[in-house]
């Protein structure tokens, strides 16, 4: 599978090592807003032993439907910023090449672009993108559905440079059919990411926790999110819409 990656921070980095150490993608270019590391392989920079190509190309050399016309891919993946998918947007729905984006939040406009690509391509947005945190998130709903009576609090704790709640712990509280104001927020050192459910019942407590060790997470779940969007038709996706036939797979087993 032929890979293009937006967005070339820590997470990108952390990603595109993942994807260049994994058999089933093949890292074909990253594209980033700064000139810096123009044209210099991923590969060598990173210090991995790949034949791939994956060179760094800044979004002013190249427009969307040039890059992709010369150097095709299967899959986009997003760690860039709101406005990035516009870069490359048109030229992804023309050619039906699948989105995968992980941008933390979206405005209500730019959500009604990502359906108007669908139209026409395979699009998926998570707010974060790693299996475990959606996992959590699955069995969030299924544990309120069980107990609805319980208390739920919602925890999130990150870098101290992070200013704003996290768009992962606005996610779980959404899918939660709960406040924002619920969450409560920690900020301390470098803290990559660490998301708590709690669930107070009369005569026990549950707690949901999941937190990333490390960036190479992401990568994981792009892995997970590009293998299964492939299956898929033209659409806007969840990762719980590809993670929920694993649960009903499961139930069926325990029957």
């Amino acid at each position: 599978m032929k890979v293009g990656l937006i967005g070339f921070g820590k997470t990108g980095k952390a990603v595109a090592s993942v994807l260049l150490q994994s058999k089933e993608t093949n890292l074909q270019w990253v594209v980033r807003r700064s000139h810096n590391l123009e044209h210099r392989s991923v590969p060598e920079f990173l210090g991995i032993d790949s034949e791939e190509p994956g060179y760094i190309y800044s979004a002013d050399e190249f427009a969307g439907a040039e890059l992709l016309e010369r150097f095709p891919v299967d899959v986009i993946i997003d760690f860039s910023s709101e406005q990035g998918v516009r870069y490359y947007g048109e030229a992804a729905r023309d050619r039906k090449v699948a989105v995968v984006s992980a941008i933390s939040s979206y405005s209500a406009q730019t959500v009604a672009y990502l359906k108007y690509l669908a139209q026409k391509t395979r699009v998926l947005w998570s707010p974060n993108i790693t299996v475990g945190i959606n996992f959590l998130i699955i069995a969030a709903r299924i544990l309120k559905n069980i107990a609805p009576y319980t208390d739920i609090e919602i925890v999130e704790e990150h870098f101290k440079a992070k200013p704003e709640v996290s768009g992962t712990a606005k996610k779980i509280a959404s899918s939660l059919g709960l406040e924002e104001d619920v969450i409560k927020t920690v900020r301390a050192g470098g803290i990559i990411g660490v998301h708590e459910i709690l669930f107070g019942f009369p005569y026990q407590t549950v707690r949901l926790k999941h937190e990333s060790i490390t960036r190479e997470a992401f990568g994981n779940g792009v892995l997970f999110a590009a293998k299964h969007l492939h299956e898929r038709g033209a659409g806007l996706y969840s990762m719980e819409d590809l993670m929920l036939p694993y649960f009903n797979a499961g139930s069926a087993q325990a029957a």
